[in-house]
């Protein structure tokens, strides 16, 4: 909801230019999620969503969860921990304002970016938010990034190779904003 308020302010507040939604990993859930509340409430109109290893399921039950469950940062542990948090004693896991991947209907969001991480729990889901996204008629653009583990996105100058795929996520935001 504060992510939402925030998204609603800043289109009240900058009016007609171009308005993005962008995250990563629990960044990423709210952006999702914030597209989905603005499209069910009838706006505020956002134009591009970039969503970097975003959390989509609360299920953890993909075959990443297990290939990637420890040894590469973040790890299945952190997640079920993370969602306890999130959601405390009463929450659904299951709605799609927290696991967006669960809505009944993708259609009438705005175009997606959508960036996973190749040695990462979240690869999976978040490659299949990209797919049912783009099954459902919403332009999308999904890469995963080979060889890199959750958390790379911003780390490029330790990280050489993180540069490539940071690159054409932010490519891919600059046309969004153009």
């Amino acid at each position: 909801e504060d992510a939402y308020a925030a998204t609603a302010w800043a289109r009240e507040h900058y009016g007609p230019r171009r308005l993005v939604v962008a995250g990563d990993s629990a960044g990423g859930n709210l952006s999702a999620v914030v597209s989905l509340m603005a499209r069910d409430r009838g706006g505020p109109t956002i134009d591009h969503q970039l969503l970097v290893y975003p959390v989509t399921d609360h299920a953890m039950d993909s075959a990443s969860y297990t290939e990637n469950a420890d040894g590469y940062f973040l790890t299945r542990t952190h997640m079920a921990w993370y969602w306890d948090q999130y959601l405390g004693p009463d929450g659904d896991g299951s709605h799609p304002y927290a696991s967006p991947i669960r809505a009944d209907d993708l259609s009438g969001l705005p175009p997606a970016t959508v960036l996973t991480a190749e040695l990462d729990p979240l690869r999976d889901e978040g490659e299949a938010y990209a797919a049912a996204l783009a099954a459902a008629g919403t332009p999308t653009e999904a890469l995963r990034a080979d060889g890199l583990f959750h958390g790379f996105f911003g780390l490029d100058e330790f990280l050489p190779e993180a540069a490539a795929p940071m690159d054409w996520a932010l490519a891919r935001l600059r046309d969004a904003l153009a």
